[in-house]
């Protein structure tokens, strides 16, 4: 199955067994998404495991009543969310496509069963919580230790795939890195003349990922 192929290069889903990972692709559906639509919103009730089969998701937290800001960003093999068993409650964070993608959505009414058939299926989703907990909190982290260079520099090595490719605009780097767009786009043009980043129209690529982490000291 395709999905699954894409699924198993994901960092979480590589790890579980193979019983384990075939019965939560078949307790879930894969579902189409429109550039902008939401998968869940913040604050919604129902819970569950969401892993992107193709695309990129934006993972947006508000700061008040009228503002949203972009958080992170998961692209394909990726998956997010949490069980109401261990850990789980609302959704903290709103989910929608940066573009046209696909996503594999398991419903969290489904895992005790799965669970009461594969006894990994319990520490497997709380190292998800935990993984999504650690990288929430590194990137704080980054923020608060790290000058706007630096931040533009980590950010970029974080964001980029095996390939180089970076599935955000200078716009989303900027707001990622608590940055206005202009003052990312000057960084993000003096490590292109280092020959380390390619800025693109609405796109950018990484030439040299660990040159980026040295700049950042990660």
């Amino acid at each position: 199955m395709e999905s699954l192929e894409v699924l198993r290069r994901g960092r979480w889903f590589a790890t579980l067994d193979p019983a384990l990972a075939a019965e939560l692709i078949a307790a879930g559906r894969v579902v189409a998404l429109d550039a902008g639509q939401w998968i869940y919103s913040e604050g919604d009730e129902e819970p569950g495991l969401c892993l992107v089969v193709e695309g990129v998701l934006r993972l947006e937290a508000s700061v008040g009543p009228d503002r949203d800001v972009l958080i992170g960003l998961a692209g394909p093999g990726q998956a997010i969310g949490q069980s109401r068993r261990f850990g789980g409650g609302r959704r903290i964070v709103t989910a929608r496509a940066q573009r046209a993608a696909r996503v594999l959505l398991i419903p969290d009414a489904a895992l005790p069963g799965i669970a009461a058939r594969q006894p990994g299926a319990w520490p497997a989703t709380m190292a998800l919580l935990y993984d999504q907990l650690d990288v929430a909190v590194h990137n704080a982290a980054l923020n608060l230790c790290l000058s706007p260079r630096e931040r533009v520099a980590a950010r970029l090595a974080q964001l980029a795939d095996d390939k180089g490719e970076v599935p955000a605009t200078q716009a989303d780097l900027a707001e990622m890195c608590g940055l206005s767009r202009k003052s990312a786009s000057g960084h993000i043009l003096a490590l292109a003349e280092r020959g380390w980043v390619a800025p693109g129209y609405r796109s950018l690529r990484v030439l040299d990922t660990a040159a980026l982490r040295r700049v950042a000291g990660i």
